[in-house]
């Protein structure tokens, strides 16, 4: 039996039996869906998958035809999707090893520019569903970045520098993002700024955390800036951005509490805990 469960408890799901695939997704419907640079899916029978609790708080959007997407109304981590080919469980948000480990990349032609896919696995290009791909419109003079979430209902622009950013694999992260880690860019505050649909953003704050907070669109459950005026800075998860940052993240942090099905290949600096 393989437990899951969203980001502040109120959605818990079982799989009885084995996962039949695992897959590393680059499509940017995903990488919206999510807010980080890819989503990592397991996918089984619908007869295998079952809600455990919270299923009143499961929000069910369409995102392209025939596919709806799931997230918790209360923190925004994103849930398993039923489709015609089974139950795909963002491996981010299981509580147990899934004795299954990735299998390939799919849409790996719409990769974040500022992640490089390092492993071996096998990279298609394109895979045998239609996902949109998201080419937004730019003034070649508009120095700023953009970003939004997936429904589009939220969008923010980022008119400073990006000061850092970093893969956290830390517990609380795999869980917000459901994915096998955050990519987050910090910039201050005051260059962020939400040039649509704010109102529509809603914030979760883990009771027992002195910092650890997200935001997300509450139409689709898309990871979205957070603003912390107390410290001076914004956190901007990557995946939401339309625009390239012509930089990649500095390191991968908190190591020791990665994913046990995800190790990343890649040169970038490695660190168990912070990065020093």
């Amino acid at each position: 039996m393989i437990n899951g469960s969203c980001l502040c408890g109120t959605v818990k799901f079982q799989v009885d039996g084995a996962f039949e695939s695992m897959s590393h997704c680059h499509c940017s419907m995903c990488r919206k869906a999510h807010g980080a640079a890819f989503a990592t899916l397991a996918t089984c029978t619908e007869e295998a998958f079952r809600w455990q609790a919270g299923e009143e708080a499961v929000m069910r959007r369409e995102s392209s035809s025939d596919f709806f997407r799931t997230f918790c109304k209360h923190c925004g981590t994103s849930l398993p999707i039923t489709n015609e080919r089974g139950v795909h469980v963002p491996a981010g948000c299981l509580d147990d090893d899934p004795q299954i480990r990735p299998q390939h990349h799919i849409f790996a032609e719409f990769a974040a520019p500022w992640h490089v896919i390092a492993d071996g696995l096998p990279q298609h290009e394109n895979w045998d569903l239609e996902r949109t791909v998201f080419k937004p419109r730019r003034d070649p003079n508009d120095k700023s970045l953009h970003g939004s979430c997936l429904c589009g209902d939220v969008k923010f622009t980022i008119t400073g520098p990006i000061n850092r950013a970093h893969n956290c694999h830390c517990s609380r992260c795999r869980k917000a993002r459901a994915a096998a880690h955050n990519s987050n860019a910090f910039a201050a505050a005051d260059d962020v700024q939400f040039s649509q649909g704010e109102d529509k953003v809603q914030t979760f704050k883990l009771p027992e955390a002195q910092f650890f907070a997200v935001a997300f669109c509450r139409t689709c459950g898309s990871s979205v800036p957070r603003k912390d005026p107390q410290r001076g800075i914004a956190v901007v998860p990557m995946g939401a951005l339309d625009d390239d940052p012509k930089r990649t993240v500095d390191s991968h942090i908190f190591m020791a509490s990665r994913a046990c099905w995800y190790d990343p290949q890649d040169d970038l600096p490695k660190f168990d805990e912070y990065a020093s």
